[in-house]
């Protein structure tokens, strides 16, 4: 196999990677700006972080002849871009608004090969939470497990008990499109 590097510190992505066989030779967080921008509708904003992260890492390590794989995973409701809740507010706001919904979680995820071509692929999953009780929503508080996370969630924990129905990819809705990665991954020669 060749040498990838994943840009991501994002410990549920490296473990989806590697149940498809695959652990990156580095992982090198980038360090960007993840601020919407002003008007940004979910799926740019998806696409241009996963891009940014992966040419950050790229530039940096353009003489190595790496492939470099990021992915950026937004929660939607309809063109608002629910934030990655760093306090209990953004938490509070997230889930009260996901409760009794529908919603969108857009993963993009974006490969640069050794060569420095582009490929990069979104999917969009639907989700629908549940009515959740005040007594629900306080103990998912209580349990911090929203910190940082999308929406104020990650699926594969005690949100779980939450969501109703998911249509899609559930590995985007975790963090990285699997079949999508695969194919991107073998279309650029990674792997035959």
């Amino acid at each position: 196999m060749k040498s990838l590097i994943l840009a991501s510190a994002s410990p549920r992505r490296l473990n989806l990677l590697q149940q498809i066989g695959i652990t990156p030779n580095k992982i090198i967080p980038a360090d960007i700006d993840e601020t919407p921008l002003k008007k940004e509708t979910p799926i740019i904003y998806a696409n241009r972080i996963a891009k940014s992260k992966a040419l950050k890492i790229y530039e940096e390590r353009k003489s190595e002849q790496n492939y470099i794989l990021s992915a950026d995973t937004v929660v939607a409701m309809g063109k608002r871009i629910l934030p990655k809740a760093t306090n209990i507010d953004e938490a509070v706001y997230c889930i009260k608004l996901l409760s009794g919904r529908s919603h969108k979680v857009l993963t993009s995820v974006c490969l640069i090969n050794e060569e420095g071509k582009i490929s990069q692929k979104i999917v969009t999953s639907k989700v629908k939470f549940k009515n959740l009780s005040l007594e629900e929503i306080d103990m998912y508080l209580k349990s911090k497990e929203w910190e940082g996370k999308a929406g104020g969630y990650a699926i594969q924990g005690l949100a779980s008990l939450f969501v109703k129905d998911i249509s899609g990819s559930y590995s985007a809705i975790v963090g990285l499109p699997l079949f999508e990665t695969g194919a991107l991954l073998k279309g650029n020669g990674f792997w035959n």
